[in-house]
């Protein structure tokens, strides 16, 4: 494991122990690149395979073909997926909450329905209210339950522990504009540029590929530069992709149009991931970081349900609007470039987010011994204390860079 400062000068750096002098980008914030740059080839594999798929079986293998995947990775997980050696307290068992699952679970789907719906139907369609009134009991109840619940779905003290409550509310909205994209950009391909579904899969690749490039570069920038301003900057990156994204025209063409502004929004997802993923950790003790890392997740895929939602009815109404008084191809080149305007909106309100992220990470306590995080910072990887006794603050320097302290 290696030793890394966070966001101090060199000169200030301390000396780290001979146990973590070795493997170089090896810790917690390597492995939150890793994990990062995994997603984003997969997310590449999926999209190819998925235009493979339509275009010579139909859209419909797509869900196969996601179910058997689903249950390839079941079974792998159970014989290729060890648990480690704690090296913290061991945390105690936990009970199951039901009650809670059905209400979260049943509530987010009548949500997820009436913004949905609402694109179609009106806001004053009836089953539009009644799909929000139930999802709006639904929650509170979930709310009750959790309160009162001796093993709740999700603990109120993992909101509190440092940067968490943030850190989740803005990947929900980096969940909403990563769904929207990959929905939104490949129906513009295919229905407005006239490309085939297996092309549309294949201009994907340049999106993922500098994905995986801004999550493998994620833990370095964040040496270098801070982890909240390399938040701050992955963020502003993704904004000005989505607002270049929205100036797509319906006589363009994926040179002019695509290209460029997927690129920059590939390497703003791959830093901007990697920096909430790890902030959503980071300051949680052992006994929640299966919590933790399970509640990001989720967050992202419920980000994504609602934002893909609320962007769908926006798209679909601006798409109306300019209906039957101009082309097809032009009504949904307006709808898209709305999507895409309100995902940079919602992006900028991320980087707006960034300072409060920084703030609960600097105000909340430090992590024991074998916390999860090890760090109120996202990505960068704690200094262990050295085994023979407590760790040395000797300042250090590369050598001839030495300065007096």
């Amino acid at each position: 494991m290696r030793c890394r400062a966070s966001a101090r000068p060199r000169s200030l750096r301390r000396r780290c122990p001979s146990s973590c002098r070795s493997s170089p980008g090896a810790g917690p914030g390597q492995g939150s690149g890793v994990w990062g740059a995994v997603s984003g080839a997969g997310g590449a594999a999926g999209v190819l395979l998925g235009g493979v798929l339509t275009e010579e079986l139909g859209w419909r293998s797509v869900f196969f073909a996601s179910a058997f995947t689903a249950a390839a990775v079941l079974a792998a997980s159970g014989r290729l997926v060890r648990v480690g050696e704690a090296t913290g307290p061991r945390p105690s068992p936990r009970g199951l909450d039901p009650f809670g699952t059905l209400t979260v679970t049943l509530g987010l789907v009548a949500l997820v329905y009436a913004l949905t719906a609402a694109g179609r139907s009106g806001w004053t369609d009836p089953w539009v209210l009644a799909s929000m009134a139930t999802a709006l009991v639904l929650l509170a109840l979930f709310a009750v339950i959790e309160h009162g619940h001796p093993a709740p779905l999700l603990a109120p003290r993992l909101l509190a522990a440092g940067s968490v409550a943030p850190a989740n509310a803005v990947m929900a909205l980096l969940g909403a504009v990563w769904v929207g994209l990959f929905f939104f950009l490949p129906l513009y391909q295919q229905q407005v540029l006239g490309e085939s579904a297996l092309t549309a899969g294949a201009t994907q690749l340049p999106l993922a590929i500098a994905n995986i490039a801004g999550a493998s570069a994620a833990p370095r920038l964040a040496r270098r530069w801070g982890p909240w301003n390399t938040l701050a900057v992955g963020m502003a990156v993704l904004t000005a992709g989505f607002l270049w994204l929205s100036r797509v025209s319906a006589d363009g063409g994926f040179l002019r149009d695509v290209l460029g502004p997927t690129v920059l929004i590939g390497l703003g997802l791959g830093v901007a991931f990697v920096q909430l993923t790890a902030a959503a950790v980071a300051g949680v003790t052992a006994a929640d970081a299966g919590l933790a890392g399970g509640l990001v997740n989720t967050t992202r895929q419920i980000g994504g349900a609602l934002g893909l939602a609320v962007l769908g009815t926006l798209a679909a109404s601006r798409t109306d609007s300019f209906l039957p008084g101009t082309s097809r191809a032009v009504a949904l080149t307006e709808g898209y470039r709305t999507a895409f305007l309100v995902s940079a909106a919602i992006t900028a309100v991320g980087t707006l987010l960034v300072p409060l992220l920084a703030a609960r990470s600097r105000g909340g306590s430090q992590p024991t011994n074998g916390a999860a995080g090890g760090s109120a910072e996202p990505g960068v990887e704690p200094q262990p204390a050295a085994p023979d006794g407590p760790r040395s603050t000797h300042v250090t320097t590369p050598p001839g860079r030495e300065t007096a302290t």
